[in-house]
């Protein structure tokens, strides 16, 4: 959307005109001029509140009215499409906001679509138009795919960087990349990153975070979170910007412009967890908010700026869960300390973060939850399906004999779909039930594939998967029509 032709000719709220020093490699790789994709609702809002704050711009009576028109199709457009070009959503939160999209029953047998084999890795497929996205191992050398969502076709297909291997999985790539529009971002396991077109595959630009100070070690000594099990946390993109853990000194988030590699700023000093990092609006100001090896910090998604910090200190940092955001409270989860519910508060002029509950009960391994009308839901320590208050860290409900595995290995993706939420087990049996505050009402099982640790893609009704832990598998793409 030209939000330009909108607003009377405004140039755009985001340039890449802002310098920063030259502390930092990237190398940028034949850069080709590519057309921006639809303005995110992120960049509509701040382009409408510069444009009501900026007195020297002259706004007609008639453009002031149809503003809040412009912010409704700003949001259509955000919500709308069925795409799944990221981590856990459009949105980073495991919800589709598509009410078209929500689904009340399953259908009684998979209806599989295409699949293809799958070399070993823990990376989900993200979908974007006819584009599916997925990273495996091939030869061992972490490798970008991409495939036509339709028929399952390769498109092409290029290494992203050699694999390694430790005693948590097979040699492979373990973080979900990303589509945005033309371009592409994947992350290896030990810190190569890299933007390419999404036509053809054409390096645009890549950086390491080796470049940034930042240091693999490995399954070594006392090394606690990605510099010991891989950089697993997705990139995540944003209007102009795609923001990375990427672990260096000074340099724990850095935010690129995404079609050049050119950093915007860096923050902090923290090693990444495992849990990618989202964006929200939190205590009235929108922020990124990222759960590394000390804890749950709060950058100011403009500036790098620390809003906030909360400790969480456990062996090793196995933190895992992406963090969910409902109101002013960020909830978290470690095996060992169990639920945790941060509450985010402005003090004056600075933020504060405190402990508002603790649900030993309620502890997430490394699955991710979702939140469900104030309500979380996830994968408990029993291996059941547990929905906690999100404002108190009260228990609602709890559902054993869904998943099957071992409870230190117990693993489900979750997809919210309003009240409805579709859950993927480890076992390859796909469940939707109603996570009503009262109980779990089942709505449907299919088994889909085989042994799994996936979060998988929605869009358009179709769930797009990949089976397989310790070895290969399957990338498949199956419907969901009754």
């Amino acid at each position: 959307m030209d939000w330009s032709s909108l607003f009377g000719g405004a140039s755009s709220p985001d340039s890449d005109s802002e310098p920063f020093g030259p502390r930092f490699s990237v190398r940028a790789v034949n850069l080709t001029a590519t057309t921006p994709r639809k303005a995110g609702l992120a960049t509509a809002l701040d382009h409408v509140g510069r444009c009501l704050r900026n007195r020297r711009m002259n706004l007609s009576a008639r453009t002031r009215l149809l503003m809040p028109i412009m912010l409704a199709v700003a949001v259509a457009n955000e919500v709308s499409g069925g795409d799944w070009p990221r981590w856990r959503g459009p949105e980073n939160t495991g919800a589709v906001a598509d009410k078209a999209q929500w689904i009340e029953k399953l259908p009684a047998e998979a209806k599989v679509i295409w699949k293809v084999s799958a070399g070993p890795g823990f990376s989900s497929p993200v979908v974007e138009g006819d584009h599916v996205l997925f990273l495996d191992n091939q030869d061992d050398k972490e490798t970008i795919h991409v495939f036509s969502a339709k028929d399952g076709s390769r498109r092409w297909k290029e290494t992203l960087d050699t694999t390694f291997k430790d005693s948590q999985g097979p040699r492979g790539p373990r973080c979900t990349p990303v589509l945005d529009g033309p371009l592409l971002f994947a992350q290896s396991s030990q810190g190569e990153f890299q933007c390419r077109e999404v036509a053809d595959g054409k390096l645009v630009w890549r950086t390491n975070f080796a470049d940034f100070g930042a240091k693999f070690i490995g399954e070594k000594g006392n090394a606690p979170g990605a510099v010991r099990h891989g950089n697993n946390g997705s990139p995540l993109v944003d209007g102009d910007n795609v923001y990375v853990q990427v672990g260096g000194t000074n340099a724990s988030v850095v935010c690129f412009k995404k079609k050049t590699g050119k950093v915007v700023w860096a923050s902090e000093s923290d090693v990444p967890g495992y849990a990618a990092p989202v964006i929200a609006s939190v205590a009235g100001v929108r922020q990124l908010v990222s759960f590394t090896a000390e804890g749950v910090i709060g950058l100011d998604v403009k500036s790098g700026k620390l809003l906030w910090r909360f400790q969480v200190k456990t062996a090793f940092a196995r933190h895992v869960t992406t963090p969910v955001v409902v109101g002013d409270m960020v909830v978290v989860s470690s095996h060992q300390v169990g639920l945790i519910g941060i509450k985010v508060s402005k003090d004056g002029m600075s933020f504060k973060a405190e402990q508002a509950w603790l649900n030993k009960d309620g502890a997430m391994n490394f699955s991710s939850p979702v939140a469900v009308d104030g309500y979380i839901v996830g994968l408990g320590p029993k291996k059941d399906i547990v929905c906690i208050d999100a404002a108190t860290g009260q228990l609602a409900w709890s559902q054993q004999g869904i998943v099957a595995s071992s409870a230190d290995k117990a693993y489900a993706g979750f997809i919210g779909l309003g009240r409805n939420v579709l859950m993927l087990s480890d076992s390859g049996e796909l469940v939707l039930f109603k996570a009503d505050p009262k109980a779990l009402a089942e709505l449907g099982r299919v088994q889909v594939c085989s042994a799994n640790w996936c979060n998988p893609a929605f869009a358009n009704g179709v769930l797009f998967l990949r089976d397989g832990i310790k070895a290969g598998g399957e990338l498949m793409a199956v419907s969901l029509a009754p």
